[in-house]
This record gives structure tokens, sequence and C-alpha cells, in this order.
């Protein structure tokens, strides 16, 4: 009985796909951050922001999402990832928010462009929200 030997293109495509969607999941797992340079960059899946801190208008921690409609994104579990349209304003806001039962940040920048997030650990988002709000601070004291 003669086996059909597989050919190594599609052994190979089955591969890197595998690996794609590996690294798709990585990257929608949680949202990753930085603080450098005078800037708050955040990726989140497809989405990036890079927002100047000296651009920020104000830092607050909010209990719950606003009332919003969903532009493009997804939600899973407790995650809510995406572009949405406020209900009022009907402006865009982006939501990177890791964990809806916890508190989440609220930033507006660009006098008003808003952007709330937080991660997966309620204590980093807290010292997240401490630096914003310590580089706000310094910014009005030298203005």
């Amino acid at each position: 009985m003669g086996t059909k030997k597989r050919h190594w293109l599609w052994n190979l495509l089955i591969v890197l796909t595998v690996i794609v969607c590996i690294l798709a999941f990585v990257e929608h797992y949680k949202n990753w951050y930085k603080v450098e340079e005078g800037n708050l960059k955040v990726l989140s899946g497809l989405y990036y922001q890079k927002i100047p801190l000296a651009e920020l208008d104000s830092v607050l921690f909010v209990e719950k999402l606003p009332e919003m409609e969903r532009s493009s994104g997804f939600s899973w579990k407790a995650r809510e990832k995406g572009i949405f349209l406020d209900s009022v304003t009907q402006t865009k806001v982006h939501v990177f928010v890791d964990d809806l039962r916890q508190h989440k940040i609220k930033l507006v920048h660009h006098d008003s462009l808003t952007l709330y997030m937080n991660l997966q650990d309620s204590t980093e988002t807290q010292e997240l929200f401490s630096i914003l709000q310590t580089e706000m601070q310094n910014r009005t004291h030298v203005d």
C-alpha cells in the first residue's frame, strides 16, 4: 500500500499559518504600553496610539465605560478593544480594556480625543495612572 507524500510547500504554509495565529493571539492578549521620550505608546492588537504627554488634557479613573457604539474592534469575556463612537457626541473613542470589572484610565488628549484603558493587573494600572498624573502635574507647574 503506497502512501502519498504531501508537498513541502503545504507543510511550510501550515507552519506559517500557525505562527501567524500565535503572534496575533499574543498581540491581542494584553495591552502593551511604554512611557518614553514624552509619549505614551499603546499597542493592542491592530490598534496603536502614540499620545504626546504634553497634549494630555485630563487623566481620570472611571468605574464604567459610557454608552458607546462599536465602530471596529472586538469584545471577548471581560475584554473590550477597538474604536467606538460616543453616543452623545459621535466622536471616536479608543478603548483598550483588558478587564471590564476593574477601574479604567480615561485619557483626554488633543482637546477632545478620548482613550479608555486598563491592564490585566490592577496594580500595574494604578502605577500607570500615577505616572500619567505626575506627568500632567509636572507640565502644569512648568506652564
